[in-house]
């Protein structure tokens, strides 16, 4: 039997410049290795549905904020339809429903301009409210982080998703609030008190 205790493991890594300068060059200043950044946008002119602007960031569990994050995105469209998954052919072609967004290198804002999606099909036949998946990189965390923004002037109540939550007063780090006319606030908390609630997908 071969004897394998020389061995160390390799040392995790964390997500660090190269992220941003691999998966988003032009908005570093890098120009000439895409055209534009892949996902700089889930629409395309012409998409249905509400216009909406999410703005937020990304804390640790000290409250500070992050500024070197890198989010990817996932949505459906306005009627509940993903992108690729439609054998119909109905869904809207304007709706990429993917996503790549970094924060502000100054701020630590990340914005996300899209359309609200509407009411996805679970497995089961019941539908689950409106909601964006995300997941998250930056400096200091080891493996991306998932989770979900759904929305406070939608209907959550019957969401198969949300009824999985067994500790009921975190779900409200999974929703997003209204700051005026198509617009949302939603801030992700790494650790601590109000950390947000992540996923295993």
């Amino acid at each position: 039997m071969q004897k394998l205790d020389y061995l160390k493991e390799t040392p995790s890594q964390t997500a660090g410049p190269y992220v941003h300068i691999g998966l988003t060059p032009n908005q570093l200043g890098i120009e000439g290795i895409y055209p534009t950044d892949l996902g700089s946008s889930p629409i395309r002119p012409g998409a249905q549905g509400q216009e909406i602007t999410i703005t937020g960031t990304v804390q640790d569990g000290a409250g500070m904020i992050l500024r070197d994050a890198l989010i990817e995105s996932w949505q459906a469209d306005a009627n509940g339809i993903y992108p690729g998954n439609d054998p119909r052919g109905a869904a809207d072609p304007n709706v990429t429903g993917w996503a790549r967004i970094i924060a502000d290198f100054d701020s630590g804002e990340w914005t996300l301009k899209t359309i609200k999606p509407g009411r996805v099909p679970f497995p089961d036949g019941r539908l689950m409210a409106p909601h964006i998946a995300l997941w998250i990189v930056a400096r200091g965390v080891n493996l991306g982080l998932q989770t979900r923004i759904y929305f406070e002037d939608e209907d959550n109540s019957s969401c198969p998703v949300l009824a999985r939550i067994e500790h009921r007063a975190r779900l409200d780090t999974l929703i997003a609030r209204k700051t005026g006319d198509g617009s949302y606030r939603f801030d992700i908390i790494l650790q601590g008190e109000n950390e947000t609630v992540f996923f295993d997908m």
